[in-house]
């Protein structure tokens, strides 16, 4: 691996970081935004017990990244029982999601700043025997010091549009510098492939991880309580939602009351610090209130509510495809059998839709009207089947890139 002027003088500049972290992290978490006890995470302290054997480590930067590496994780925990994972992320919303879905021998840790001082005492610590970035949150000092310890690095299921391009393109050598030290590089699609190749990449095609994922988890006990106390009514969801979205949403379910007044929307924002946006007498989740018979909307307003939301209802407008978001990911309700609507901005996710829309398990909705009367069709079952259907078929990739990265791990145990 090269290292070129750029890396050089960031590795330089990053011995800096220790004089201000602690202050940062410390106001950080005044504000909400660090965990409360595992803060302390991003400065290698306070670092979970290393298992015993094979150690593969996974990173990925927030909620949506990480939790579309449990089907990676199952199918290597399947075929290596002998091997553990070590999956870290940045955010504070990945890490409660996550802790909530684990798969088997993992553990999560939050990665620390990306500082000497705290990139020797990590990977002293967990010694990895491989490293697996996954879609474009990659550090130049922990690939630097990875590749100067001979631990293999992979760059998996990258995702990079134009915008994201043309920011990568103003430190060109630094990426030819970061890519030449993986052994694998993927990509989701060609678009990025494309991008990956002009920054000195030679990447293949592997498709998203998304569709792999296990089905997220869910409280059985809740979810049959609430069946029973919303027994034959229509239940629709608009998640994870932002304001744009909502808006669309509550009007469409005006609409559908007009011919189906029992029908309930689920709210599912985002963001549920966002609770103080909607009507005072609208139920919320969070206050242990259910809608009542003349409820027209119920506010799902807790973290990792999406896997009993997504079995509740019979369909759902995914949030995020009405505003510059771009789209969030709709695999999640695909794989619970629900009937998949969005809007025309899709940015983060054009092949994934276009999978689902190609083979009419999704639909594009532009308007309240338009889209209330794709709820009123019968044929919604059959558009959750086929959904379902889509799953099976793209998690197909997955399964190829699995053995990719074994051959790499056995590979470096001869």
């Amino acid at each position: 691996m090269q290292r070129g002027l750029v890396l050089r003088l960031y590795l330089g500049v990053s011995h800096l970081i220790p004089a201000i972290a602690g202050r940062v992290l410390r106001k950080r978490l005044t504000r909400g935004k660090e965990h409360p006890t595992r803060w302390s995470e991003k400065q290698a302290q306070s670092l979970a017990h290393r298992p015993e054997g094979t150690l593969i480590w996974l990173h990925a930067v927030g909620l949506g990244e990480i939790l579309s590496l449990r089907g990676l994780i199952a199918r290597m925990a399947n075929e290596r029982p002998e091997a553990s994972f070590l999956v870290t992320s940045t955010t504070l919303a990945s890490a409660e999601v996550f802790a909530k879905n684990l798969p088997p021998r993992t553990l999560h840790q939050f990665l620390p700043l990306d500082a000497p001082r705290y990139r020797r005492r990590f990977l002293d610590h967990f010694r990895p025997d491989l490293c697996i970035w996954t879609e474009q949150d990659i550090w130049p000092g922990f690939v630097s010091d990875i590749n100067r310890r001979g631990i293999p690095q992979t760059v998996i299921a990258a995702r990079m549009d134009g915008k994201s391009y043309a920011a990568h393109k103003k430190v060109k050598g630094l990426y030819r510098n970061l890519y030449q030290a993986m052994a694998l590089i993927t990509a989701q699609d060609q678009t990025t492939a494309d991008h990956l190749t002009k920054l000195g990449a030679r990447p293949i095609i592997s498709g998203s991880l998304k569709p792999a994922a296990p089905a997220l988890s869910y409280d059985g006990d809740e979810l049959a309580a609430l069946r029973a106390h919303l027994a034959g009514r229509f239940i629709w969801a608009v998640a994870p939602s932002h304001p744009e979205d909502e808006q669309i949403a509550i009007r469409a379910n005006e609409i559908l009351r007009q011919s189906h007044p029992d029908a309930l929307l689920v709210i599912v924002p985002r963001f549920p610090n966002r609770r103080d946006e909607f009507a005072e007498n609208a139920p919320r989740k969070s206050l242990s209130k259910r809608p009542t018979k003349t409820d027209s909307l119920w506010i799902c307003d807790t973290f990792g509510e999406l896997g009993l939301i997504y079995r509740l209802v019979q369909a759902a407008l995914i949030g995020g495809t009405f505003s510059e978001i771009g789209g969030h990911n709709p695999w999640e309700a695909a794989a619970l059998n629900t009937a998949i609507f969005h809007g025309p901005q899709v940015d983060n996710f054009v092949n994934d839709y276009d999978q689902l829309d190609t083979a009419k398990a999704a639909f594009m909705v532009s308007t309240p009207q338009d889209l209330a009367d794709h709820l009123r069709n019968d044929d919604l079952i059959n558009q959750a089947m086929r959904a379902a259907d889509c799953v099976q078929t793209a998690s197909h990739q997955t399964d190829l890139l699995e053995n990719d990265l074994l051959r790499l791990l056995d590979s470096t145990h001869e």
